[in-house]
């Protein structure tokens, strides 16, 4: 029987750099579904689709085809209609357009199978939103991973200056904070802690004591 450990968390928190680090350790695959509505999200940009239940949306879930797969690292690549977007997916518009189009619940079920099959034949970190709540609440372990929303600012600015993006650090503690409310305040799988999961803070805390905290709470619940 295959090991799933939801991980729950708002934008920012990083939950993917934290869960492939986690996973790496213990041998598992690392599931990033935030990645699969950043794809949702940039393909409707590219096809100036707006983030709502339409039946232009209707047709764009048609046509287009979200693959998730893996490189000889065991890294997740996304590809969108066949081209790898695990790049161009990462920007704070794409990031806001997927916030938005996350809310739609034609979205989510387009992308409900696919995760929960990748839960049945392998072991999984799997992070998100509603991993715990909703994709996978039966998985063995439960962890909502949180940070303060100016830690979380501050990490994805450096992220971003690193990649050599001009952006703002104010621009991005207000995308953080507008993607909170937006992701907390929608009628379809808010954001909100599965009642038995754990909660891991790591404003205070750096990589790799992080990832040593969620290894050690997996470690204790299986």
């Amino acid at each position: 029987m295959s090991i799933a450990i939801a991980l729950d968390g708002p934008a920012g928190a990083g939950k993917s750099t934290i869960a492939r680090q986690a996973a790496s350790k213990l041998g598992y695959i690392y599931v990033d579904t935030g990645a699969l509505y950043r794809t949702i999200g940039l393909a409707a940009m590219r096809r100036e689709t707006e983030p709502v239940d339409s039946p232009e949306l209707d047709a764009m879930l048609e046509q287009i085809k979200v693959e998730l797969t893996f490189n000889e690292n065991g890294e997740q690549i996304v590809l969108l209609d066949g081209e790898d977007v695990s790049s161009l997916i990462r920007t704070p518009e794409v990031s806001m357009m997927a916030s938005k189009i996350s809310a739609v619940p034609k979205v989510r079920a387009y992308l409900l199978d696919l995760q929960r099959n990748m839960a049945k034949t392998n072991d999984v970190i799997m992070d998100g939103r509603d991993i715990g709540t909703v994709v996978l609440p039966d998985a063995q372990v439960k962890i909502f991973l949180t940070a303060s929303p100016e830690a979380r600012a501050g990490r994805r600015y450096k992220e971003l200056i690193e990649k050599g993006m001009d952006v703002k650090f104010e621009d991005i503690l207000s995308d953080v904070i507008e993607r909170d409310y937006n992701d907390t305040h929608r009628e379809t799988a808010p954001l909100k802690a599965a009642e038995d999961s754990v909660t891991v803070d790591t404003t205070e805390l750096d990589f790799d004591q992080s990832v040593e905290k969620i290894i050690s709470v997996i470690k204790e619940k299986i």
